[in-house]
């Protein structure tokens, strides 16, 4: 079977034509009032015609009106965290008009200049970002742009436009609550290095382990997910080398996931939560209550981090100044049967 040609993009007609692909929208969209150069209109219809490009069929009439639809792209569908978050950002969207799209973005499949020619080509309206890894390839696109955009869960330095939680206030309140307890040495499961939040909540955790003088603070990192769990588990509770365990009696996760991950990884210890291990995990979902046992967790404002996101990016697409957002909602510790006192059956 011959091979379908491919569809030229309207990026390819950009760098045949040396302009942005801003001109390159606005010229084939017959924007009135646009500030270029006759040869440049030309040039640009030229390469058009010969690349064969046809611009999306709804770009034409959309052309200078909004769609009334977002973009939401997060780091993967596999992570709970960002089902709260979509549907906080999904329910906020609809109240104020929009649609929201969910697009996915991991290794392998990493989203790039094509989110943002979304919007150059009059399909969304602005950019809900809560992948924002660094040296992401979207983010040198965007800083080239003026397509509204926002960072949720992630803080990209100096952009303005972060929305984020107060995640240093989560370590505390899980470390608070277990050296209420007795437990003098805690380990700490953290995200992939280069995480915004996932650094921030490492920085506060070690921050308060020397303000509360713990006899042990150990930090392991892995990917937020079981896996991560088991394995960042496995290196802060199992011996090195034959010698003597860490003298470890508690653990505070990043996220759910990871502390599902290591509740199974101290079984396999042969170890009993929480009569040797106490455990506490970062978010809370419903799932954690059906766990054997009820997993204590520092419940964040997922949900309100979505609706804070969409607030910012409809305010800037409507022509508002943007900052950096913190959404007020403090974490809470939802105490459940993962933790016991140092040393005792609960």
């Amino acid at each position: 079977m011959a091979e379908q040609p491919v569809r030229a993009r309207l990026v390819d007609v950009a760098r045949e034509a040396g302009v942005s692909k801003a001109t390159v929208s606005k010229v084939l969209n017959g924007r009135e009032g646009l500030s270029v150069r006759p040869e440049t209109r030309r040039r640009v219809h030229e390469v058009a015609q010969a690349l064969g490009y046809r611009p999306h069929s709804g770009a034409r009439a959309l052309a200078g009106a909004s769609t009334h639809v977002l973009a939401l792209l997060v780091p993967a569908l596999a992570n709970p965290t960002y089902v709260t978050v979509a549907r906080g950002a999904y329910q906020r969207a609809r109240e104020l008009g929009y649609l929201s799209l969910l697009a996915e973005d991991f290794d392998g499949q990493e989203a790039d200049e094509s989110f943002n020619d979304l919007v150059q080509e009059g399909r969304v309206d602005g950019l809900l970002i809560a992948s924002a890894r660094p040296g992401h390839p979207l983010l040198d696109a965007l800083s080239r742009s003026p397509v509204p955009h926002v960072f949720l869960n992630r803080s990209v330095e100096g952009s303005g436009r972060n929305v984020t939680m107060d995640v240093a206030r989560s370590s505390v309140t899980a470390l608070d609550h277990l050296h209420s307890l007795g437990h003098h040495a805690v380990g700490h499961i953290a995200g992939p290095p280069g995480i915004t939040p996932s650094e921030a909540r490492k920085e506060a955790f070690l921050r308060r382990a020397g303000e509360l003088r713990l006899a042990a603070a150990p930090v392991a990192s892995g990917d937020f997910t079981e896996d991560g769990g088991v394995s960042a588990a496995l290196r802060l509770l199992r011996p090195a080398d034959g010698g003597t365990p860490p003298p470890v009696t508690a653990l505070y996760t990043s996220s759910l996931a990871q502390a599902i991950g290591a509740m199974a990884a101290i079984r396999g210890l042969g170890l009993r939560i929480p009569e040797d291990v106490s455990v506490v995990g970062n978010d809370d979902l419903p799932v954690a209550g059906h766990l054997s046992p009820p997993l204590t967790t520092v419940a964040m404002p997922l949900y309100e981090l979505g609706t804070a996101a969409v607030d910012a990016l409809v305010a800037a697409i409507q022509g508002v100044p943007m900052g950096d957002v913190v959404v007020p909602t403090e974490p809470r510790l939802m105490l459940r049967g993962s933790t016991a006192r140092a040393g005792e059956t609960p």
